[in-house]
């Protein structure tokens, strides 16, 4: 599984857990919603630090607690050839 879709699937449960949408979502961090819906549609591959923890401060998590899960931590980048 690529990187980017670990991440999309991270943001979905945590607005599912939260009950907020990607515009919502938008809204609350400050991250522009043609930036969220480029990522949640695959056509960025490489989400920026900065969106990431304005992603995670809309969800009242340190960009560390938003990245510490299970798919993620099991991730390898060396099994990926994406840039």
């Amino acid at each position: 599984m690529e990187y980017s879709v670990i991440i999309v699937r991270r943001i979905q449960q945590l607005c599912k857990k939260k009950g907020c949408s990607i515009n919502k979502l938008a809204t609350m961090s400050g991250v522009k919603q043609s930036t969220l819906d480029n990522l949640m549609r695959g056509i960025t591959k490489n989400p920026g630090i900065v969106s990431l923890h304005k992603i995670a401060n809309a969800f009242n998590m340190t960009l560390a607690e938003f990245l510490d899960f299970d798919e993620l931590n099991e991730y390898s980048f060396e099994d990926n050839n994406e840039e």
